[in-house]
């Protein structure tokens, strides 16, 4: 824990990962405001720092204009007894990425990751060089995470030696990997290649981040924490504690109309999922 004794707990990436020998770390993707709720008060009962993120895909569903979600964000992470560090994930527009500061956040990811391989580093490092500029962490992706259809595809891997290289050109602050998991998994049956993880860590000089881990089961993160990566990133775990609670509550209150009772339930359940990983990442 980096502190309990401030009220206004809003940290940055470099606090959290920029350290020789960084902790590893979880990091919850944020829709709503329910979510972020959810988060800053299992972090606070796990006692433990945490990552707030807010994606592209979120930020489109709140009409393309991040900044009300964003503000919700930064105002929860400052009222919080833990220590909340915000990033804008998976963004593919250079645009977005550079609101990241002026929207409070310390930290954003650029996905180049469908393009190839020379077009990935130009616009990664123009990302780089821009956070570089204005104090923002920079997270990119090489390889493709599985469960996005076109766009990502299963079984794809990060080579080691092509990640020491993409690295060295874009001077990126930290990295995601393919190693196994997979976006939006609704059941813990996923499986990550560990050794593929050491040898990433051992050849990358960046920490590592593992996307799609809503679907692995505890012993299967904990091992890759062990074996190289910092970073945790889940999301779709989350949504399925949040619309389970609101279906059980429904179920059970069938002429219930305020929404505060079942969103209540859903944001505990949130809660619950978050307190939950952060001890599993934590170790």
């Amino acid at each position: 824990m980096l502190s309990r004794s401030r009220f206004m707990a809003l940290i940055t990436m470099r606090q959290l990962l920029g350290g020789a020998r960084p902790r590893p770390v979880a990091a919850f993707n944020v829709i709503m405001l329910e979510h972020v709720e959810g988060i800053a008060a299992g972090a606070d009962r796990a006692g433990l720092p945490v990552i707030m993120q807010l994606s592209e895909n979120a930020i489109r569903f709140h009409g393309g204009d991040p900044a009300p979600i964003a503000a919700a964000m930064v105002a929860v992470a400052r009222a919080s007894r833990a220590d909340i560090a915000l990033h804008l994930d998976h963004i593919t527009d250079l645009a977005l990425l550079q609101r990241a500061a002026e929207l409070g956040f310390s930290s954003g990811m650029y996905d180049g990751s469908t393009h190839d391989f020379a077009a990935n580093v130009a616009q990664t490092r123009e990302a780089a060089e821009w956070g570089k500029e204005h104090g923002v962490w920079i997270e990119a992706e090489l390889g493709e995470i599985g469960g996005k259809g076109g766009a990502h595809t299963p079984g794809v891997r990060t080579d080691p030696d092509e990640a020491a290289q993409f690295v060295a050109d874009t001077r990126v602050d930290s990295l995601a990997v393919a190693v196994g998991s997979e976006h939006a998994m609704v059941e813990r049956v996923g499986r990550v290649d560990q050794e593929l993880v050491e040898r990433l860590a051992a050849a990358v000089p960046v920490p590592l981040v593992l996307h799609g881990s809503s679907g692995l089961p505890d012993d299967v993160i904990t091992e890759a924490t062990r074996r190289g990566i910092v970073k945790v990133n889940i999301g779709t775990a989350l949504n399925v504690a949040y619309t389970g609670a609101v279906r059980r509550w429904l179920e059970s209150n069938a002429s219930g109309v305020d929404p505060r009772k079942y969103t209540a339930e859903a944001r505990d359940a949130v809660a619950e999922v978050v307190e939950h990983h952060l001890h599993v990442v934590a170790g």
